[in-house]
């Protein structure tokens, strides 16, 4: 749907590893032992990552510092592990139906590999875009009861108090002191 995006080349895309690990998830109940190994590879992806957040954790590290740790681990285990998991999605594919949940789980990773993988190429980008999909959850909660604001001013403020209370949130800022600020 979004690949017209890319085409240009002024827009880099990203995978998000969460989505990928869902599709395998999906077919553990159809094809228990293949979604088993796909998972395990998945975890393996995120446990270096939480490595990489321990190491910047115990350093007190911010920054570009904390994106070197990213960096180094990734370039150091992530990408063996993932040209592991590929070769294993690789050897996998011709064996599976197509059609099957574990077969669309499969082609869906192979066909996202380089955006998958990118996240590797530099210590800032994620591993996924889940802070992003739990800020917008709270949109899609909320969008029913935003109907009724009661007038357009309503809708504004709403809005704005929605936008502070998010940013605060995502400063580690109590919003109540902010606004009794």
């Amino acid at each position: 749907i979004y690949d017209h995006l890319f085409t240009s080349g002024a827009i880099t895309e990203l995978g998000c590893w969460t989505h990928a690990r869902r599709k395998f998830y999906d077919a553990k109940d159809s094809d228990a032992q293949r979604s088993a190994t796909a998972l395990a590879y998945i975890r393996q992806l995120y446990a270096i990552e939480e490595d990489a957040r321990q190491l910047i954790t115990a350093q007190k590290l911010q920054g570009p510092a904390a994106d070197e740790v990213f960096f180094g681990l990734r370039q150091n285990k992530s990408l063996s592990a993932l040209a592991a998991f590929k070769t294993w999605l690789e050897v996998e594919q011709p064996k599976v139906l197509p059609k099957s949940l574990i077969g669309f789980a499969i082609a869906y990773t192979l066909r996202h590999w380089q955006a998958l993988e990118r996240y590797t190429t530099d210590g800032f980008l994620d591993i996924d875009n889940n802070i992003a999909e739990r800020a917008l959850r709270q949109i899609a909660v909320g969008r029913k009861n935003w109907l009724f604001a009661g007038s357009a001013d309503g809708a504004r403020t709403a809005a704005t108090l929605f936008t502070i209370a998010s940013t605060c949130h995502r400063h580690h800022i109590d919003v109540f002191a902010y606004l009794h600020d």
